[in-house]
C-alpha cells in the first residue's frame, strides 16, 4: 500500500529505543514516519548504544538524540520539554527490563524519565526471549501498563536472536507504524464506530480448477478500511483480495464467492447493529450506559452479476466437452439489495466505462439500491484496475462532489470526510 507523504504531516513523535537486537527495526520505523511527513526525535538508553550509535538516528531524523549525558536545561533538549513537544511517545523495541521499570514507575535513565513525564497515550513494542516475555512477572507488568495509558503492539512468533523459535520478536515496523498512526489520527466521529467494508471481485467456481471473476483488485477497499482503522473505527474488512501491508490489528475476513460474501456480510451487519457497552460515559453512580454509534457499510466489492448454473466436481476434461463448450450462467443475487440496511449508513461503489451514462446510472443507484451515497469510479479500460491512484465522484441525493485524483489511501480519507455528513 502506498503511504501518502503527508499522512502524518505536522505530527511529532518521540521514539524511545532500548537495548535489544531488534533496534535495527527502529531504523526502518523512523524511515516510515519521516516519509509520511512526521517529525521524529529519539531518546536512547545507554544499552541501546551498544547496537546502534546516536549518529545513525540523528542522520535519519535530522534531530539530536536525547540520552543520559546530553540533557540541557538552557534549551528544550530535556525530558520535560521533549515530552511536551511530542504528540506520541513510542518505545520500540522495549526490553523486559524496561517493561518492568515502566510498570513500577522507575525513572533511572533518560528514556524512563520521558515515559514518566509523558501524560498521553504511550505505545510499547516489546522484544524479548520467549521465556522472559512469558514470565508471570513480565505478563503482570504488561497488564499493569495496559491500565496505565499504554498500548501494546503484539509480538510475533519466529526465530529469535537466541536461535530458538518462539513468541517474543518485535512486531514488524509497518505494524508499529499503523498502530502509531491510529493514535495520532483518531477521530471522535469514527472512534469505536462499527464499520464494514467489502472489497475485491468475487470468485465463482466453474469446476474445482476454474472460475469466473473480474479485474477488481480490492485496493480501494483495503484503503478505505485502513483509513477507518487510522481514524479509530472498529472496522471489519470482508474481501477476496487484500493490499499488502494493511494493519495486522484490523479484523479481516477472506472470502471467495458471492455466497460467502453474503453470509459473512449478513453476520457482520447483525453484529454491527448490536449496542456496545462502554464505560466512557460513566455517571457518578457508576452506571454503565449503552452507547451505540450508527454503523457504516462501504460496499466496494465487485459482485459477479452472473454465476455458473451448475458447479462441476473435479476438473472438466476437454476430451469430454468437445470442440465447443457452452457455459450456462444464471443471474446472481443482488447482495446490496438483499441485505438489511435499516439502521446502517450505506455507501455503495459503482464502476462505469461509458462516461456519458455513468453519472445517471450511479445516481439511480441511490434509489434502486436504497443507499445513502454512491462512489462512482469512471474507468478508461481494464488497465484502470489495480492502479495506485483513483478518482471518485461522491454522489448523494442532493449533490455530486468530485474528489481529487490521488493515491487511494489519501482518497479514502477524503471519502470518509464526505461520509461523515450522511
Amino acid at each position: 500500500m502506498l503511504i501518502p507523504s503527508d499522512l502524518l504531516k505536522d505530527k511529532k513523535i518521540l521514539l524511545g529505543v532500548t537495548g535489544s537486537i531488534a533496534v535495527y527495526k527502529s531504523l526502518d520505523l523512523i524511515r516510515l514516519f519521516v516519509k509520511a511527513g512526521a517529525d521524529v526525535k529519539v531518546v536512547m538508553s545507554e544499552s541501546a548504544k551498544k547496537f546502534v550509535t546516536p549518529l545513525t538516528f540523528e542522520t535519519l531524523t535530522s534531530n539530536q538524540v536525547l540520552d543520559d549525558y546530553n540533557e540541557s536545561w538552557v534549551n528544550d533538549h530535556n525530558h520535560i520539554k521533549s515530552t511536551e513537544w511530542a504528540d506520541l511517545f513510542l518505545i520500540a523495541p522495549a526490553t523486559a527490563n524496561t517493561i518492568a521499570k515502566l510498570a513500577n514507575a522507575i525513572a533511572d535513565n533518560m528514556l524512563l524519565q520521558c515515559a514518566l513525564a509523558y501524560p498521553g497515550v504511550k505505545i510499547i513494542a516489546p522484544s524479548a526471549n520467549t521465556n522472559m516475555l512469558e514470565n508471570p512477572i513480565t505478563k503482570a507488568n504488561l497488564k499493569m501498563l495496559a491500565i496505565a495509558n499504554y498500548e501494546l503492539v503484539a509480538t510475533q512468533t519466529k526465530e529469535l536472536a537466541c536461535k530458538t523459535t518462539g513468541n517474543g520478536a518485535m512486531a514488524e515496523p509497518i505494524d508499529v507504524f499503523w498502530q502509531s498512526a491510529r493514535v495520532l489520527l483518531k477521530d471522535e466521529f469514527w472512534s469505536d464506530r462499527r464499520v464494514i467494508v467489502t472489497g475485491g471481485g468475487t470468485i465463482e467456481k466453474i469446476d474445482d480448477v476454474r472460475y469466473l471473476s473480474n479485474f477488481s483488485s480490492g485496493k480501494m477497499a483495503s484503503s478505505i478500511a485502513t483509513a477507518l482503522y487510522c481514524k479509530g473505527a472498529d472496522v471489519n474488512l470482508i474481501s477476496t483480495r487484500f493490499e499488502e501491508n494493511i494493519p495486522q490489528e484490523m479484523h479481516t475476513i477472506d472470502v471467495e464467492s458471492s455466497d460467502e460474501m453474503l453470509e459473512y456480510l449478513t453476520d457482520s451487519i447483525r453484529i454491527a447493529k448490536k449496542g456496545k457497552l462502554s464505560k466512557a460515559s460513566l455517571v457518578r453512580n457508576e452506571q454503565i450506559h449503552l452507547i451505540q454509534k450508527q454503523p457504516y457499510l462501504f460496499m466496494a466489492a465487485a459482485i459477479s452479476d452472473y454465476i455458473p448454473s451448475h458447479v462441476q466436481s473435479g476438473k472438466l476434461k476437454k476430451e469430454m466437452l468437445g470442440e465447443t463448450f457452452e457455459l450456462s450462467l444464471k443471474q446472481n443475487v443482488d447482495i446490496l439489495n438483499s441485505i438489511d440496511k435499516k439502521g446502517i449508513t450505506t455507501v455503495g461503489f459503482k464502476a462505469e466505462m461509458a462516461e456519458e451514462v455513468a453519472m445517471k446510472n450511479a445516481s439511480k443507484m441511490i434509489d434502486t439500491k436504497e443507499v445513502d451515497a454512491v462512489c462512482l469510479n469512471i474507468l478508461k479500460d481494464s488497465s484502470s484496475f489495480g492502479s495506485d491512484n483513483n478518482k471518485i465522484e461522491f454522489i448523494t441525493p442532493d449533490k455530486i462532489e468530485s474528489l481529487a485524483d490521488t493515491d487511494k489511501l489519501s482518497l479514502a480519507f477524503d471519502v470518509l470526510t464526505h461520509a461523515k455528513s450522511l
